[in-house]
């Protein structure tokens, strides 16, 4: 065998039997098994060949990450407009800058980054990002581009450094970081504002991070061993303050950890007190350190956005009482609510709003035809409503009567302060919503009919029987027809003012849609308090945006003409994305993975699975392997089996998923595709030269085989690097288009 290939493989094996912070089989094996080496080994190795192994590592190491930072850099600036999602990312980058409060269904540390990005190169914050194609002229938006550009760039060294550890081989690590380097997709979605970009950072860096710790597993905590998990951890904070799928990293560095401890408990050399430090250890820097830093995350997000903004509308009347510039600001109204207040009625779900009404009526054949009743989501005057007695026609706030609080099952009506009707309700069908019976304003001055009583019920009583402004969770009963006062959250034809509906609920379950909570309250007999002294706790305000996120998410549904995938889509690369322009004359960007790197990673998936179950069943029967081949078959099934998870993880979970979904959320999982791809072909190689042995054709397989695959590769990103960089002129379609023969699939639209 030639000894290029020889010596590689030997140390393939050993290399991932012992890691490079010291020999698990020596401190396994004791004194006796360690003097045995010895005896075998008498003479110290040439240290050339190690030296040679160490520079060619650092020197493909800077040429992939030159090449990285090259292409993503390359064309920053191009197109000078918002491009996709840069409308809404951008956008928020702005707000922190101007410290103006928002919503959004990720958490905040992406939008917080590109914020600070943005901020350090200048920007002011003062482009509004309203709308895809807008120029973005004299504003500066190269900051926040070449933030997300650098880390999008940092994701090929991490998956050469990642792959290395795994496979000990220099020509597995070159080949992923390679696949990375040339795929279209991953280079066209780390050039713009996006939080792909810093996603995948925080994903790779965990991935890397778990690696080099697991090298270290000789010398437990040692300072190495202590880095290397802390960054873990740490890199687990990033990946889960971008988005929530960052929880699928969390998953599986939890499992290799449970793994690991698993094994450590069945290591009779190790006292259950040595056991119980690397639990202890494992439990700080991957349990506790990441939490700490995810709330303090947030700490820092609800500390910069402290002025009033378009997301107020979608958080609790007490959240918002704390933001500069709210309404409830540093504003003093009465505590509790009595007869003859003039109150709001907000509703707890997440975009409904205040209940409102006007003098619009319901168009013939939509029920009753009387006053329209909705949900608003802005402050407005018709927002307001009179709470009075059942049957009383005394003006509550006359100075003789004395103040009557409302209380938790009272008999009430609500009047509307602008039309003087009364809230009411019938079984007349709502206008939307089957089986809900209609809500409308009825009456003249006040004057109704019974249908215009509400029995009111205080949900969290640990106020009291009294309700209290902001804190107090009510529903109000129709005390005829028994149903409950909800919104739909279903909007409104245009003779609704595209408002939301308003409904009476039979179903009588606690729902958020049927919850309220007073809001404003006016109440000249009562005192007024500080609203400072109801605002919500830090802990409070941390569960309540979680709420509030988990409820967005769960309501992305897809709107009129917008396009969508299904996960079965993303790895056979079905269909793109348009990033930028639709016609010949505009400047096209559009999200494809490079089809050559794309089915090349899945055909691999299906032949690692074909393989490792072969070379597993193997192993499992007591198969006897040269050592070459079973140092092989161990990096195949433990480096190639960590990747294949990661891959699992970061794509099967988005089957179950009931909200819309798009192509580029696949691109973590490739990631670990890529990197899998690597780790099979410069295995399958290897093999192929083990049996070719010791033919001179053995090297000239392997050595061969991984410069086609790089050639292969590098062409075919020469062929498609108009999808990433941009495409100006004619469609692919035309003969003279310079895409034109590279529209492999009916369903790419570029």
């Amino acid at each position: 065998m030639p000894s290029a290939v020889g010596g590689d493989l030997a140390g393939s094996e050993l290399r991932s039997r012992r890691g490079r912070c010291g020999s698990q089989a020596a401190r396994a094996a004791g004194p006796e098994g360690t003097a045995t080496v010895a005896a075998r080994s008498p003479k110290r190795p040439v240290p050339g060949p190690r030296l040679f192994e160490g520079a060619c590592r650092w020197a493909l190491l800077a040429l992939v990450t030159l090449l990285s930072f090259a292409t993503r850099f390359h064309r920053l600036d191009q197109p000078p407009h918002v491009c996709w999602d840069e409308t809404h990312f951008g956008k928020m980058g702005s707000y922190y800058i101007n410290r103006t409060f928002f919503f959004d269904v990720h958490p905040p540390l992406g939008k917080m980054l590109i914020g600070l990005a943005g901020y350090l190169s200048g920007y002011d914050g003062t482009f509004m990002f309203q709308k895809p194609g807008d120029k973005y002229e004299h504003h500066n938006y190269m900051g926040m581009r070449g933030f997300c550009a650098f880390l999008g760039s940092l994701l090929i060294p991490f998956a050469y450094l990642t792959v290395l550890e795994l496979s000990k081989s220099l020509p597995a690590a070159l080949l992923s970081a390679a696949l990375l380097i040339f795929d279209t997709g991953c280079l066209a979605l780390s050039q713009y504002i996006l939080l792909d970009p810093v996603l995948m950072f925080f994903i790779m860096a965990a991935m890397l991070s778990m690696a080099k710790h697991g090298s270290c597993a000789g010398r437990p905590f040692s300072a190495p061993w202590w880095f290397w998990l802390s960054l873990t951890g740490v890199n687990l904070a990033g990946a889960l303050g971008v988005k929530f799928v960052g929880l699928f990293i969390v998953l599986h560095v939890g499992w290799n950890t449970v793994s690991d401890l698993w094994h450590l408990f069945g290591d009779l050399s190790l006292s259950l007190v040595t056991v119980g430090k690397h639990l202890a250890a494992r439990v700080l820097c991957l349990i506790v350190l990441p939490l700490a830093l995810y709330v303090a995350i947030y700490a820092v997000h609800f500390a910069v956005l402290n002025q009033s903004g378009p997301g107020d509308g979608f958080f609790s009347s007490a959240f918002q009482a704390r933001l500069l510039g709210n309404t409830l600001h540093n504003a003093s109204i009465p505590e509790y609510l009595a007869f003859g207040s003039v109150i709001t009625v907000k509703n707890l779900r997440m975009a409904i709003g205040y209940l409102h009404s006007h003098r619009h009526l319901y168009p013939e054949g939509i029920g009753a035809r009387q006053q329209q009743v909705t949900t608003y989501l802005h402050k407005d005057y018709n927002n307001l409503w009179i709470i009075k007695k059942q049957n009383a026609d005394s003006d509550p706030l006359d100075p003789s009567f004395p103040v009557e609080f409302v209380r938790h099952g009272d008999i009430i009506r609500l009047e509307h302060k602008e039309t003087s009707r009364n809230l009411h309700s019938h079984y007349h069908e709502a206008p939307l919503t089957r089986k809900h019976y209609q809500v409308t304003g009825y009456g003249i001055n006040g004057t109704g009919d019974s249908n215009d009583f509400w029995r009111i019920e205080v949900i969290n009583r640990k106020f009291g029987n009294r309700i209290k402004v902001l804190r107090s969770q009510i529903r109000l009963i129709h005390l005829v027809t028994g149903c409950v006062l909800g919104s739909s959250g279903k909007v409104l034809p245009k003779w609704g003012w595209e408002q939301l509906e308003v409904t009476c609920t039979p179903y009588l379950k606690e729902t958020l849609n049927s919850i309220w909570n007073v809001e404003d309250h006016i109440n000249p007999k009562l005192p007024n308090i500080s609203l400072d002294v109801l605002r919500p706790s830090f802990p409070e305000i941390l569960l309540e945006s979680h709420m509030v996120m988990i409820r967005g998410n769960s309501g992305l549904k897809p709107k009129d003409n917008e396009f969508t995938s299904k996960p079965w889509h993303w790895p056979i690369n079905y269909q793109g994305l348009r990033f930028s322009g639709v016609n010949d004359t505009d400047f096209r960007v559009y999200l494809l993975g490079n089809p050559v790197v794309w089915w090349l990673n899945l055909l691999s998936i299906a032949l690692y699975l074909l393989s490792g179950s072969i070379i597993a069943v193997a192993v499992q029967r007591g198969a006897h392997l040269p050592a070459e081949v079973a140092g092989l078959s161990q990096v195949l099934l433990r480096g190639g089996g960590q990747l294949l998870l990661g891959w699992a993880l970061h794509y099967f979970p988005f089957f179950l998923m009931g909200r819309v979904l798009y192509f580029h959320h696949y691109f973590p999982a490739m990631l670990f595709s890529s990197m899998l791809t690597g780790v099979l072909w410069d295995t399958l190689l290897r093999l192929c030269a083990c049996s070719l042995a010791p033919s001179s054709l053995a090297s000239v397989v392997h050595v061969g085989g991984v410069l086609s695959l790089l050639l292969g590769i590098a062409y075919s990103f020469y062929l498609f690097h108009p999808l990433a960089y941009g495409m100006v002129g004619p469609l692919a379609q035309d003969p003279q288009s310079p895409m034109a023969g590279l529209r492999w699939m009916e369903s790419w639209d570029f």
